[in-house]
Formats: C-alpha cells, sequence, structure tokens
C-alpha cells in the first residue's frame, strides 16, 4: 500500500517489474504483466514523475529503474516533510484560533456589562435566548403576542420548556385571547401547562417580552418583525418597571383551562376584554393593522369588532365612540396595558 507516497498501484506494479529484470522495455511489461500498452505507458509516466525511473545514462532512449533505498525513501521523506509542515501550520492555527476566541469572549463580556445589548438575526437571537435559558436559575416571564403561535415558534419553545421544568425554574406565561382560535396552540399550551408552565391568556399585550430571573429582559427591536432583532435590557430601573407591568398584566389575565377562557362576570352593557382593548388602542391613536397585532387577530376581524362597538355605542367616529364608552363606564375597568 504505497498511495500514501503517491504510488498508485499500477505504477507500483511496473515499478516492482522493473526492480526485477532491469532490462524490461514496455513490450517486456506488457507481456509480463498481461496489460494494454496505454495503461503500462502511464504507470511508467508516474514512475518517471515520482523519480522511481530516470533515463538511462548508458542506453539513450532507455530507462533505469532507481532502487528503493533511493527512491522509495525519497518519497517516504517528502511525505513525512510534507507532515511535519502541516502539522507546524496547525499549530499556528491554533495559536490563532486561541487568539479569536479571545477577543470573542472579551467582546461578549463587554457586551453583556452593557444595560443594553443590540442582537441582530434570528439565528443569534434564538441562541442568546438559549443561553439566558440555560443561566436561568428562578423564573422566567414571558409575554407571548402574535396570537396564534408558528409550528416552528411551538417546537423551538419546547426543549427549553423541559429544560427549565426539569430545574425547577417556574414559568409563566402570558398569551392573547386569539390563540384559542388556533388548535394546534391551543394544544401547544395544554403541553406547556402539563409540563410547568403556568399559561394565562389576555386581549392584548405591549410587546414580545422575556423575564430571565427578573435580573435581564429580551424585547424585540421592532415589534412587526421580531427576527430583525432584539433587545437585552438589564440595570435595575428598567427591569423593575418591566417586572411590574408583567405582574399587571398576570393578575389581570384569564388562567388557562384548555379551552377557551371564562370572561369574568359583567353586566350586560359591559365590554369583554377584547372589547375593552380595542377601545383603548384606538383611543390612542393606533391603526386598525397595530390594533390587529396587537390583538392577534386579522385586519378583518379587528375592523370587525370596532364597527360592531361602534353599532352598540351609536357612535358615527371612533372619538365618539371613545367618548361614549367612558361615559357608561366600559373602560374603567380595563384589563391590560
Amino acid at each position: 500500500m504505497l498511495e500514501p507516497l503517491g504510488l498508485g498501484a499500477h505504477a507500483a506494479e511496473v515499478y516492482r517489474a522493473m526492480l526485477k529484470r532491469p532490462d524490461y522495455g514496455v513490450e517486456d511489461l506488457v507481456s509480463t504483466l498481461g496489460w494494454q500498452p496505454e495503461v503500462v505507458r502511464s504507470a511508467l509516466d508516474e514512475c518517471v514523475r515520482l523519480a522511481l525511473v530516470k533515463p538511462s545514462w548508458d542506453e539513450p532512449g532507455q530507462l533505469r529503474v532507481v532502487s528503493p533505498e533511493i527512491g522509495l525513501q525519497a518519497l517516504l521523506s517528502r511525505q513525512e516533510n510534507e507532515f511535519l509542515e502541516r502539522q507546524k501550520r496547525i499549530a499556528e492555527a491554533r495559536i490563532e484560533v486561541a487568539r479569536f476566541v479571545d477577543e470573542y469572549t472579551a467582546a461578549q463580556q463587554r457586551l453583556r456589562s452593557t444595560v443594553i445589548e443590540r442582537i441582530m438575526g434570528l439565528d443569534d437571537i434564538r441562541s442568546r435566548i438559549e443561553e439566558f435559558t440555560q443561566e436561568c436559575e428562578t423564573e422566567l416571564l414571558t409575554f407571548a403576542t402574535g396570537g396564534p403561535q408558528t409550528e416552528a415558534s411551538r417546537r423551538a419553545s419546547r426543549p427549553l420548556c423541559e429544560e427549565l421544568a426539569q430545574r425547577g425554574v417556574v414559568m409563566r406565561s402570558v398569551y392573547l385571547d386569539s390563540v384559542h382560535n388556533d388548535p394546534g396552540t391551543v394544544d401547544h399550551l395544554r403541553w406547556l401547562h402539563r409540563h410547568g408552565d403556568q399559561v394565562r391568556t389576555t386581549a392584548s399585550l405591549p410587546s414580545r417580552m422575556l423575564l430571565f430571573d427578573r435580573t435581564h429582559a429580551v424585547l424585540p427591536i421592532d415589534p412587526d418583525a421580531s427576527a430583525a432583532g432584539a433587545l437585552v435590557l438589564r440595570g435595575q430601573g428598567v427591569i423593575a418597571v418591566l417586572c411590574e407591568l408583567f405582574d399587571r398584566v398576570w393578575e389581570c389575565a384569564i388562567p388557562f383551562s384548555g379551552g377557551r377562557p371564562q370572561p369574568r362576570d359583567r353586566g350586560e352593557e359591559e365590554l369583554s376584554g377584547q372589547e375593552q382593548a380595542v377601545l383603548r388602542l384606538l383611543g390612542e391613536g393606533l391603526t386598525d393593522e397595530v390594533v390587529a397585532r396587537k390583538l392577534g387577530v386579522s385586519v378583518r376581524t379587528g375592523r370587525r369588532i370596532t364597527a360592531e362597538l361602534m353599532g352598540r355605542l351609536g357612535a358615527r367616529s371612533r372619538f365618539q365612540a371613545g367618548l361614549r364608552a367612558a361615559q357608561l363606564g366600559w373602560l374603567s375597568g380595563s384589563e391590560t396595558v
């Protein structure tokens, strides 16, 4: 097996034959090996290239075979030298890799010591969330906006939930009421509930948010495009505000029981939580598209709810609807922020 030296099987057989009979030419080798002439010539060319066969000094036009002590040892020495050189390059590359790792670690430490860290791209966002999940020790609080969750999102969240549950981390998650319109998401929430996640739903949420151990939070840079980038927030002041926000929303949210949420007792003329949210959001001057996103429903559904409310209130404009709802006390018990 001389392939590691660069000597093919045919060339090795020709070289072996010529060592036995140095006077052999092409015709003799063809006759002895039983090969086609072009195969023998190709093997001879390879032997010449490797300096195992050289032109004869005594007989011009003829070839002479070089002894294995010289020819093969030269090939072996060449391969050893190339191997040693490669080992040297790998050792130098290892040093360079270590330098890159040190620089990256230092940069990450600088980033993570700041109050605000910016993360770009879905892959980096998910990797960072996985890191925070592994480091989470006591509590994970979640605002899950967007209504029905995609299959990819549901699939990605389950291993993290199982890992946290095994470590005894408390999980509390708030989803939108509109998730009950999607059987796949409802099944997912049942799965989360069985694995220790305390799930509640509410009419609207301010933004997607993850709070780890009440010490740092992850929020999207753009609520309309969560994959575009995220912010990691630290610092007692900002985290305290976000924790208070979560606690207030949690207190007003309805516990998930596997079916549609049971609304709290209301008078016949009072609004549901979703209707209250629509009036409040419209009062803030938000567009139909933004209102629908915050409710986790389609724009068409959001507009239908708005039209029905204006009909009940006998209002010709959204401003008038908000004014009459306030006069009737329909907005005094708003559940969400």
